[in-house]
């Protein structure tokens, strides 16, 4: 048994230093090769995890770090090339990382549960390339099916690019994660309100509404209805100005004048439109609505609150 033991260190050992040789040496050639051109200045990872994992005796997590500490090192020194001041976050392909992404797949490869490699892709990844992001994110996911966290970097990923049908799937899958925050179902919705299908998003708060028993998500939940309310109001008020200038070739004065209208206009939720005792239309929230008389359009005044009457 002893034996055995003392082989095995060995060989531990051997593939370490064998592996610290071989960084060794591509630092050496690194520092001793003539310039390059432009664009090549990047050399691919000597090593691909997928070969050695398996063959580094429970060294994995150890070549592991080295890569992610390699890839946090490898932005750096790319930023630095342009100084902050210079750099756009949302756009990093005039720095050309195209080596983050391999050393970040390295980190994961070899260490499946490096929650922080997965993080990081997610957040910087998209400013490069978005589907090695999702690519990424997804792996995580499937190494980590328990890990609420991976599912909120997904989501986040799909909404920077503007896919809010696929960032409110996503936030759907990760609600149903044990453990996953109260906010998950909500990010849901609203990922369906920004990607214009305002219906879904009403029926998955007023859900949430029902079954949800802290008051701080009740008020939340109910402000986001409110929301959803008012863009429906702002619709049928638009609506009616619409109909009211090709009628009479003109905008009215007021939105007052259109009042009538709109009391037989159906509201979702079998709601009516309210009006204030001086005669105004406001909000479900309680701001008024104000007429833009360029574009025969209403909008909110945010800067006041109104009393309501409901009538």
């Amino acid at each position: 048994m002893s034996s055995n033991r003392s082989h095995t260190s060995i060989a531990i050992t051997l593939i370490l230093l064998g592996f610290a040789a071989s960084v060794s040496l591509t630092r050496y050639l690194e520092s001793t090769r003539p310039p390059l051109p432009s664009g090549y200045e990047d050399e691919d990872p000597g090593l691909q995890a997928s070969k050695i994992k398996g063959f580094v005796f429970g060294a994995e997590g150890l070549i592991a770090d080295w890569y992610w500490m390699n890839s946090l090192q490898y932005v750096g020194r790319k930023i630095s090339t342009v100084g902050l001041d210079k750099l756009n976050l949302d756009d990093l392909s005039s720095l050309n990382p195209r080596l983050l992404y391999p050393y970040l797949n390295n980190t994961v490869e070899l260490d499946a549960r490096f929650i922080p490699a997965y993080s990081y892709g997610a957040i910087v990844l998209p400013a490069i390339n978005v589907d090695d992001a999702i690519s990424l994110t997804e792996k995580g996911i499937a190494n980590n099916p328990n890990d609420w966290r991976l599912y909120q970097y997904l989501g986040y990923i799909y909404w920077k690019n503007k896919d809010y049908e696929k960032a409110a799937e996503v936030y759907s899958k990760g609600a149903r994660v044990a453990g996953a925050p109260d906010f998950f179902p909500m990010m849901a919705a609203s990922m369906k309100n920004k990607g214009g299908d305002r219906e879904t998003a009403r029926v998955m708060y007023l859900s949430m509404l029902n079954e949800e028993d802290s008051d701080g998500v009740r008020e939340s939940v109910e402000l986001r209805l409110l929301e959803i309310d008012s863009l429906d109001e702002r619709d049928a008020i638009n609506i009616a100005l619409a109909d009211f200038e090709n009628a009479n070739r003109k905008c009215p004065a007021r939105l007052s004048e259109i009042i009538p209208k709109l009391r037989t206009v159906k509201l979702p939720r079998d709601r009516s439109f309210s009006v204030t005792n001086a005669n105004e239309l406001a909000d479900p929230a309680g701001f008024p609505y104000r007429l833009d008389a360029k574009t025969c359009r209403a909008e909110l005044a945010y800067n006041s609150r109104i009393p309501k009457t409901p009538q």
